[in-house]
């Protein structure tokens, strides 16, 4: 007997089912809002030297903003006042002959910057002066905290598959929620940063774990639907948190906002039920069978129950070596799951990066940031809605493979628009985002069938590693835009179309049950 069939008799999409999803559902808000929060409290407004300094005598009394900007702060061929540099003192005779100012003695900014705080009242940038020489700490900040969610991945991928996905989804809402408050608290940047990194560290195991314990209590008619509804929750938040930084101005405020609901979850937590599979995998078909009898009681199927007992639940899944524990090394132990391990460790780095990189170049359009946002998580609708209905016509392969192709193609095609057509470039890249979503929606739902019970939780801990590296990495290849225009947005087309290679060579999962075993893998019954 295999654990699709328990589930078929206790209904593998009943109520129980249900409202796992909603509990978890609840859960992601604060986890999507935390991983786009960089995108408002990063910013980094108009701004440009203080030069009070330079009104010495009360010279500058009579003259207007535009005039004491005009002889103090140099200007760019365009006209634009510079960020980053001052005149040395005051060059009244611009006021009559602003023509050339290239020759003038200039200096950096001597005692900080005035920023406009129309649009936000308080940033990263504007609280611990993160411009000129040190605009590269402030892009770093997301960079740190996808670090963290790095190391957190493959911690609480660990973690869970050796002390149980509940468990470790409280210790995640409660350190992340704390990491997270905490930060807004921060005397320093240094401090903030090291805070910002156990947020990412802490807050990553709620979808590392929440995305397994749902694939794991549905059956395998219902699996795409539940990719679905994990995926919509990531719109949801993303649709969200756009209208709250909207409302919200203030970095920390924000902060504390999309933190709070965690509370909520860490209510709700103690209904979510321990994944029957990891229980009867460990040896701990006692309990197993009593969240069974929940879901069962649940689902209106009682009567089921009195024909399935403990002992009965002990032969669904017989492992090599009984009740031996798994890890990361059982990744590389075998042929079939090393390779397994290495083609979709590089397609969730190639996704999140594209992904990601697109996200967080949100600003780089000259339209509304809030409502450029919004838009991106509002696209993500009818695509996964589409998604949805393709993941059983055309199988996950090609969904992932399509979607990266197609993201790889808008990239192409902005790089060859001018930059002055904002709107056009916008709505490719907007495009361009729905397929992006559709891949890393799919790539979640395929990696969580392809890998076994016994190892489902470390491949998923490991993709979600490699995921969080590429997410890391996407700030710094944005920064290379410094040496030409357009490099980043070659490199993210090549990082798509490395996606759509490497994830052809993954066997399709559609209609198949998971498998159990490592020898279901390295046996006749998932070939590679």
């Amino acid at each position: 007997m295999r654990f699709e069939d328990v589930l078929l008799r206790v209904d593998g999409f009943g109520t129980f089912q249900k409202m796992l999803l909603l509990n978890n559902f609840v859960g992601r808000f604060s986890l999507v809002s935390h991983f786009l929060l960089n995108v408002f409290i990063a910013v980094i407004p108009s701004h440009h030297c203080d030069f009070s300094a330079l009104d010495v005598y009360d010279v500058f009394e009579n003259l207007t903003q535009e005039q004491r900007l005009t002889v103090s702060i140099p200007q760019h061929g365009d006209g634009t006042f510079d960020s980053c540099y001052m005149f040395s003192e005051p060059q009244f005779h611009l006021l009559s002959n602003s023509s050339d100012t290239t020759e003038l003695p200039v200096v950096r900014c001597q005692n900080g910057w005035v920023y406009d705080n129309s649009t936000f009242t308080s940033s990263l940038a504007t609280q611990w002066d993160l411009v000129c020489e040190n605009v590269g700490m402030n892009k770093a900040v997301a960079t740190i905290f996808f670090i963290g969610v790095m190391f957190g991945a493959a911690a609480f991928g660990s973690l869970s598959a050796t002390y149980g996905r509940k468990r470790m989804l409280l210790v995640s809402y409660i350190l992340g929620m704390g990491f997270a408050l905490g930060s807004t608290f921060s005397s320093s940047f240094i401090m903030f940063a090291v805070l910002r990194f156990f947020t990412g560290f802490s807050i990553t195991g709620i979808v590392i774990v929440s995305t397994i314990l749902n694939v794991e209590w549905v059956d395998i008619k219902h699996r795409k639907m539940v990719g679905m509804i994990d995926s919509i929750s990531w719109t949801s938040g993303t649709m969200c948190f756009s209208l709250i930084a909207y409302w919200i101005r203030d970095w920390k405020w924000l902060t504390v906002a999309v933190s709070l609901p965690i509370a909520a979850s860490i209510i709700s937590w103690w209904w979510i039920p321990e994944s029957a599979r990891w229980l009867i995998a460990n040896g701990n078909v006692d309990k197993a069978h009593y969240y069974l009898q929940k879901c069962a009681d649940m689902n209106n199927r009682k009567e089921i129950m009195s024909s399935i007992k403990p002992e009965t639940l002990s032969s669904i899944v017989v492992t090599e070596e009984g009740n031996r524990k798994y890890s990361y090394l059982d990744l590389v132990r075998t042929s079939k799951i090393r390779r397994l391990a290495l083609l979709t460790g590089i397609t969730w780095f190639c996704v999140a990066t594209v992904a990601y990189g697109i996200v967080f170049n949100v600003g780089s359009f000259g339209l509304n940031l809030f409502l450029t946002q919004f838009v991106y998580g509002a696209i993500e609708v009818p695509t996964k809605v589409g998604t949805f209905f393709l993941l059983d016509k055309i199988g996950r392969r090609a969904v992932v493979v399509g979607g990266q192709l197609l993201v790889g193609l808008s990239l192409l095609i902005n790089i060859f628009i001018p930059k002055d057509q904002t709107v056009v470039r916008t709505v490719i890249a907007v495009l361009g985002r729905g397929c992006s979503s559709a891949s890393f929606m799919t790539i979640v739902l395929y990696s969580s069938e392809l890998y076994p019970t016994v190892l489902r939780q470390n491949g998923m801990g490991y993709n979600s590693f490699l995921a969080r590296l590429g997410a890391a990495m996407a700030p710094l290849i944005l920064l290379l835009d410094e040496v030409w225009g357009y490099l980043s947005q070659v490199i993210l087309c090549s990082v798509a179309l490395l996606a759509a290679l490497v994830a052809f060579q993954l066997p399709e999962t559609r209609h198949r049950c998971l498998p159990e075993t490592i020898e279901d893998i390295e046996g006749r019954r998932m070939s590679l």
